[in-house]
C-alpha cells in the first residue's frame, strides 16, 4: 500500500509537469527524494525532524550561510553552506551554548562536548561531538559541507541533541591536536540551531 501511494504521487507529478511545463529533471529529483523520505520514515515507524541554523557574520567577517540538520531514523544529516568567507580551509564546530549575541561569537561558549572527550578529528577517537570538520572555501568565497552521523539527535532532549547549540565557522584551520580548540582562530560565523516548524 505504501509503495502504491508513492507511485500515485509520482504519477500525478509527471501529469502536472506535462500540463504545466517546468524543469522536469528537478521535479523528478524532488519526487524521488520525497518518495525516499516517505519510505524511510514509515520503515522506521517514525517521522523525520529538521533543524536550521541561520549563520550570521562575526568579527565583521561578511560571512553568512545556513546549516540544516535533517533526521531520518537514527541518522542526522548536516548540510552546511556559507558565503562571504576568505578562500581556503575553515574549521567548523558545534558549540555548547545557543547564543550568538556577542560580536565576536564568544557567547556560544566552547566546543559542544557532552561525552567529556579531548578535542580531536571527527571519527578518530577521541573527539568532541562538536568537532565536525574543516570546510573548503573556494575563490568565490563559498563552501559547502555534508556530514551524516548516528551520534547526534534532533529534539530528543538527550545529551546528544544538537538543538539549542550553536554552529561556528572559524577564521583558521583545525589542527585536530591543540586542546581544547584545535587552534582554529577567531569566530567568523555563528548560528543557533533551532527546530524547524
Amino acid at each position: 500500500m505504501r509503495e502504491h501511494r508513492i507511485w500515485l504521487a509520482c504519477l500525478g507529478l509527471v501529469f502536472f509537469i506535462g500540463c504545466h511545463g517546468g524543469d522536469v529533471h528537478e521535479a523528478v529529483h524532488d519526487a524521488a527524494e520525497d518518495a525516499h523520505d516517505a519510505v524511510t520514515g514509515e520503515a522506521h515507524g517514525e517521522g523525520t525532524a529538521r533543524a536550521i541554523a541561520a549563520i550570521e557574520q562575526k568579527n565583521d567577517s561578511g560571512v553568512s550561510g545556513t546549516a540544516t540538520f535533517q533526521a531520518s531514523g537514527d541518522q542526522v544529516m548536516l548540510t552546511l553552506s556559507i558565503a562571504g568567507a576568505t578562500p581556503g580551509e575553515h574549521a567548523f564546530h558545534l558549540h555548547e551554548v545557543g547564543d550568538c549575541s556577542a560580536a565576536d561569537g564568544t557567547s556560544a561558549g566552547g566546543h559542544w562536548n557532552p561525552t567529556g572527550q579531548d578535542h580531536g578529528k571527527w571519527g578518530a577517537e577521541p573527539f568532541h561531538l562538536g568537532d565536525v570538520a574543516n570546510l573548503e572555501v573556494g575563490e568565490d568565497g563559498t563552501g559547502t559541507l555534508t556530514v551524516a552521523t548516528n551520534l547526534w539527535s534532533l529534539g530528543s532532549g538527550d545529551d546528544n541533541d544538537v538543538v539549542g547549540r550553536s554552529v561556528i565557522v572559524h577564521a583558521g584551520v583545525d589542527d585536530f591536536t591543540t586542546q581544547p580548540t584545535g587552534a582554529a582562530g577567531g569566530r567568523i560565523g555563528c548560528g543557533v540551531i533551532r527546530l524547524a516548524e
